[in-house]
């Protein structure tokens, strides 16, 4: 009688923990299927998003580079003021022109780039760049009377009557003085107006002016109007820039660069989603869909940072991507090692990452070491290359260390995937 009893104690316990694992096992497998279908809608609902507002470079969408370099003589140099001065005039002139997102960057103490992604007419901002813009108004005799910082305000218009396109020039109160006193002095003569050393207009005085107010008149259309009105309202260069390096990209170059960019990229995540999927089975797919999200957080803090991609920049996110696949495998063969040494498949998962920790932190914290250098010591593309590249490991640390953490433990507690063949053990 006691032993039929104490045996239905034991079955009733077993029944009951039997429940238990097997209420466990459904909790690990929703869990582990809630993870998937996270990444899964993350992906399909950011895509549109992130292709509607991807800005590309001029090496992907064509467009132009241009050096300049200001001019200096063994009694002249040029300070850091003046090139800032220029920075911000060169950031007036181009926002005009409506170029989006523009990179407008000093180099060393005397050098400015400038790169115009998506630019319909590269002469036209050429000319726009490479001119001083210094607006002169002289007598016949070559007396400077008037200068740029006598204006106030420099406007294109339609002259009336005409239709013919002018601009139209409003001097301050002090340049208005001056304009009234050349123009009482000078009647009867002419008074030409320049733009650097080009004459735009040779005018003869007819009366005093003392309105303060001229006009430039001669221009085909009112865009040429609207371009000069442009660089006097930016203002002077205050020294000579020379172009010491142009370089147009067309956009049908640019269009073949990103479509090979998107075959590399596409050819190598195959492999890699493949290799990873037929080497390490289980943690394969987890590691397939951990890249995923990685790829969708990555470019989705690009595309908020409003990064302009380019050919370094793919290849920054690519490389990125290499180190989140790295640190994966390192993940993956201590967990093997652990299999392999008849752990149990739960222990297994837990001091694998345990003692992969120390290795992906070691070498990604090499790594951001190398990248803070890139980035301070580098221009442009470099800076863009380590901005990806940097943003890239440390997201790739997260999905790693954390979400792949996650997916194992529920894949491993489901019950359906506790073969180790499965682990490639």
């Amino acid at each position: 009688m006691f032993r039929i009893s104490w045996q239905s104690s034991v079955e009733k316990k077993q029944t009951f923990a039997r429940r238990q694992r097997a209420k466990m096992n459904a909790r690990k497998l929703l869990q582990l299927v809630a993870l998937i279908s996270v990444v899964a809608i993350a992906a399909a609902l950011s895509y549109n998003p992130i292709v509607q507002n991807t800005k590309l470079g001029l090496d992907l969408q064509g467009g132009l580079h241009v050096v300049l370099q200001a001019v200096e003589t063994p009694d002249r140099k040029v300070t850091q003021e003046e090139m800032q001065q220029v920075h911000a005039i060169m950031e007036q002139r181009i926002n005009g022109l409506g170029v989006a997102e523009p990179l407008i960057q000093l180099e060393g103490t005397n050098r400015l780039i400038i790169e115009l992604a998506g630019i319909q007419d590269p002469d036209k901002a050429v000319d726009l760049i490479g001119k001083t813009a210094l607006l002169t108004f002289r007598t016949a005799d070559g007396q400077t009377v008037i200068e740029g910082k006598d204006l106030k305000e420099a406007k294109e218009a339609l002259e009336p009557g005409s239709n013919m396109a002018i601009v139209h020039l409003t001097l301050n109160s002090e340049g208005a003085k001056k304009f009234a006193d050349v123009t009482r002095a000078n009647v009867g003569k002419q008074i030409g107006i320049y733009l650097d050393e080009d004459l735009l207009q040779n005018p003869t005085v007819s009366e005093a002016i003392t309105g303060g107010q001229a006009r430039i008149t001669g221009y085909g259309s009112l865009e040429d109007a609207r371009r000069i009105a442009m660089l006097l309202n930016s203002g002077a260069l205050p020294v000579k820039m020379e172009m010491v390096e142009k370089r147009t990209v067309g956009p049908t170059l640019g269009a073949e660069s990103l479509e090979k960019s998107k075959a590399a990229a596409m050819i190598g995540v195959g492999l890699i989603f493949a290799f990873m999927f037929l080497y390490y089975r289980v943690p394969g797919f987890v590691a397939i869909v951990s890249l995923i999200l990685y790829s969708v957080i990555v470019v989705g803090i690009l595309t908020l940072l409003k990064a302009t991609w380019t050919l370094p920049g793919i290849a920054g996110f690519l490389l990125s991507l290499g180190v989140a696949v790295d640190a994966n495998v390192i993940i993956y063969e201590r967990l093997k090692e652990e299999l392999r040494a008849g752990k149990t498949l739960r222990t297994a998962i837990e001091d694998g990452f345990q003692r992969a920790f120390t290795t992906i932190l070691d070498s990604n914290v090499t790594t951001l070491i190398s990248i803070v250098i890139l980035y301070y010591l580098g221009t442009g593309p470099i800076r863009g290359f380590a901005v990806t590249l940097g943003i890239g490991i440390l997201t790739s640390m997260f999905t790693a260390l954390s979400f792949t953490r996650m997916m194992l433990r529920s894949a491993g507690g489901s019950g359906l995937f506790n073969n180790k063949k499965l682990y490639g053990a």
